[in-house]
């Protein structure tokens, strides 16, 4: 199935998504230093640069978009119905990084935590899954 819109104006959009300082990752920080907890972010000298760090607690937190990092069973983990040989390998490429940046953490003694973009919504589930995360 070939794309329902040009070439210049996909490029446009793919332009505009952001690597840092997403909603979701705006939101999880939020709440984070509502709670009272400090941290780093992005910090480069780890494996992955994860979104939020918290040294005292040698803590790596995630914050994954659902469709970039493909949430398993999430509506917002849909795949592309056009360019799907394009959309299949990106998308698997992202999950075999996560899960690489992730065991090379766990491998040098970090504890790390995935937070995903549908549990950003409601500051009750985030607050508990921040809480969960740092409490292992």
């Amino acid at each position: 199935m070939s794309d329902r819109i040009s070439v210049e104006r996909r490029s446009a959009n793919m332009a505009r998504i952001r690597g840092k300082d997403t909603s979701p990752e705006l939101r999880t920080r939020k709440a984070a230093h509502s709670m009272g907890l400090r941290f780093r972010l992005h910090r480069r000298d780890l494996p992955g640069k994860p979104d939020l760090v918290f040294p005292k607690y040698r803590t790596a937190i995630f914050v994954h978009g659902c469709f970039w990092h493909q949430h398993a069973a999430c509506k917002r983990a849909s795949r592309p119905k056009s360019n799907r040989d394009y959309w299949d390998r990106k998308l698997k490429r992202n999950v075999e990084r996560d899960a690489a940046a992730i065991n090379a953490l766990a491998a040098s003694g970090w504890h790390v935590g995935v937070i995903w973009e549908c549990q950003t919504t409601d500051e009750a589930v985030l607050v508990s899954e921040i809480e969960a995360i740092l409490s292992r």
